[in-house]
């Protein structure tokens, strides 16, 4: 079965049930790495300093929304790696996939701007027509 999974997560609803079904297919397997991968994007950036007061409230913030994804994984007792990176989310989640040698990567089948999706074409169908490995993407 896969041993390298990438969970894509942004903090939506769909990446808390990508998260549950990464959990479901690594809890019955034994040496598997599980990576959960959170990309800044670059166009957003301006929006969390209108709202925050400073750096750490703004990495604050994000570790916050991540929390759901993370609690899956603490509650199976299954470990992970977190990491938060900035970029254009479609491609740097193919790029971190290639690099880190990934067999399957999970994603929500939408994130949490759907205006976004409508106009530039969504994330996941990014990661798909990209990716070099299987990707599951989770409703």
């Amino acid at each position: 079965m896969y041993k390298h999974i990438l969970l894509a997560a942004d903090g939506s609803d769909n990446a808390i049930r990508a998260a549950n079904e990464v959990v479901k297919l690594v809890s019955s397997m034994s040496d598997v790495t599980v990576q959960i991968l959170f990309v800044v994007d670059p166009s957003k950036v301006k929006e969390e300093v209108l709202h925050s007061q400073n750096h750490e409230d703004i990495e604050f913030k994000r570790k916050q929304r991540l929390l759901p994804i993370q609690e899956p994984f603490e509650n199976a007792h299954i470990s992970y790696r977190l990491t938060i990176t900035n970029g254009d989310p479609g491609s740097t989640i193919v790029e971190y996939a290639e690099q880190h040698q990934i067999e399957l990567i999970v994603i929500g089948s939408r994130g949490l701007n759907t205006l976004q999706e409508l106009v530039l074409g969504s994330v996941s169908h990014k990661v798909v027509k990209r990716a070099h490995c299987p990707v599951l993407i989770v409703k």
